[in-house]
């Protein structure tokens, strides 16, 4: 393997495990605290138990993700020390300000965990919300950062220099609103939907039915705000994208020819040599009003910009097809919710129903995932957009696919790891968590 695609293939790996470990850890511990919010309202055990369930997990969850955090670290100083060396003391301080949000987390999650009967039962819940809080600070930092990269801004480019660095503008850059904004919603949308996937199926295994349906119900309706809040915030997103770097917004359509009225193209099969796109569904001047709010905008096409900085069109164009697919199906799977919830209530309890969170539970990974390769590639071939190319960032150790089997490794264990413990905390939830259940008072009494 080319240490060039190793040290790429690394990265995308790497960033691909640790985005699913980061939202969970920026939505999960919402979940837990609304689950101790109800219970403080209403006395009801069951939302006791659900709650130390899900902390539980959170725990879990927030460990492997500070492993997998740290090994991004290192990749960037071992893999591209070009890009370090100059954009280190630019964007660092979103870094250092997600180091102090980390700590925070970690200091809350454990009063949250060994808390119970220890400390005032609403500083208890604070606690838990805290290690919300901090862990979403922590993702909208990183974002920054990752924006920056997109929209390089808080210094000076003067003859290969960096110069007048202004380390808050460059926190602060163009991007990371639109970012952050749409990576904080899709993280809502796909943990919800996974979290109530899973217990969709529980509840399907007529086991601990209760404890199950009071989950779902939570994790469904955080899927749901999510669901509805990503096609706002992905607006958002595209007006950006279309003002700051109008070449990813063609390869992300496959637009090749600047155009008043452009339309917006469903699926097709791009064609970069010939410059074309095959078997699409042309909705005429969408595209035109989606970045401009105005149906005659032109929007340029990637023939008007060099080849040799043309993204990888084809997956770029599939990546934003894929997303723009799995956020319309869990519109769709959100409205029959909601319909259900006011107007069918008999509905929540069909199995159909059920089959269909169940079949939709990494729908929201999936997008997730999708979007954030149209991000990372469609900024190909640029590390620092505009300023400096990947390929003049990586390092010139050899050896880097070796580098990348290891880390493979490490990252598939680690899978391996969380499924194990996920899985014994689901089976441990009619003897720990569920007040409702025998196993749970005959294991209380014998203590």
């Amino acid at each position: 393997m080319d240490d060039f695609i190793a040290a790429r293939a690394q990265m995308a790996l790497s960033l691909g495990f640790h985005i699913i470990f980061a939202c969970v850890g920026m939505v999960m511990p919402f979940l837990m605290a609304f689950a101790h919010w109800k219970y403080l309202k209403t006395n009801n055990e069951v939302y006791k138990g659900l709650t130390k369930a899900w902390s539980k997990g959170v725990a879990i969850l927030f460990a492997t993700g500070a492993v997998s955090g740290t090994m991004l670290s290192f990749e960037l100083g071992l893999l591209w020390p070009g890009f370090m060396k100059h954009a280190g003391p630019i964007f660092g301080m979103p870094f250092s300000l997600e180091g102090t949000a980390f700590f925070i987390e970690a200091i809350a999650i454990g009063f949250f965990l060994y808390g119970w009967e220890k400390f005032n039962k609403w500083f208890h819940w604070f606690c838990g919300f805290l290690v919300g809080l901090s862990g979403l600070a922590s993702g909208i930092l990183v974002v920054a950062a990752n924006a920056w990269m997109n929209s390089p801004t808080g210094f000076d480019y003067i003859n290969g220099q960096y110069l007048n660095i202004d380390p808050i503008k460059a926190m602060f850059n163009d991007a990371w609103f639109p970012q952050a904004l749409h990576m904080t919603v899709a993280a809502f949308c796909a943990t919800g939907f996974a979290v109530a996937g899973v217990h969709a199926f529980l509840i399907m295994k007529k086991k601990n039915v209760e404890f199950h349906t009071k989950a779902f119900r939570i994790a469904a309706g955080f899927a749901l705000i999510g669901a509805f809040g990503a096609p706002l915030s992905g607006d958002v997103a595209a007006k950006s994208v279309a003002e700051r770097q109008p070449i990813k917004l063609a390869a992300m359509e496959a637009h090749f020819e600047t155009e008043k009225g452009a339309p917006f193209i469903i699926g097709g099969i791009p064609d970069q040599q010939k410059g074309e796109v095959k078997y699409a569904i042309k909705i005429p001047k969408v595209l035109s009003f989606l970045v401009s709010n105005d149906f005659n905008h032109e929007v340029k096409g990637l023939n008007d910009f060099p080849r040799d900085e043309w993204p990888p069109v084809a997956v770029v164009h599939y990546a934003f097809q894929i997303m723009i697919f799995f956020g319309v199906v869990m519109i769709i799977i959100g409205s029959i919710y909601l319909y259900a919830f006011f107007f069918k209530k008999e509905w929540l309890t069909k199995n159909w129903l059920l089959k269909t969170f169940l079949f939709a539970t990494p729908f929201g990974y999936i997008a997730l995932e999708a979007g954030w390769t149209v991000t990372e590639v469609g900024r190909q071939p640029w590390i620092i957009y505009g300023i400096m190319k990947t390929v003049d960032a990586v390092t010139p150790m050899p050896g880097i696919q070796y580098s990348f089997y290891f880390f493979t490794a490490i990252f598939v264990s680690l899978s391996l790891i969380i499924i194990f413990l996920l899985k014994r905390q689901i089976q441990m939830v009619p003897k720990l968590y569920d007040p409702t259940d025998a196993e749970f008072n005959d294991k209380n009494k014998k203590s």
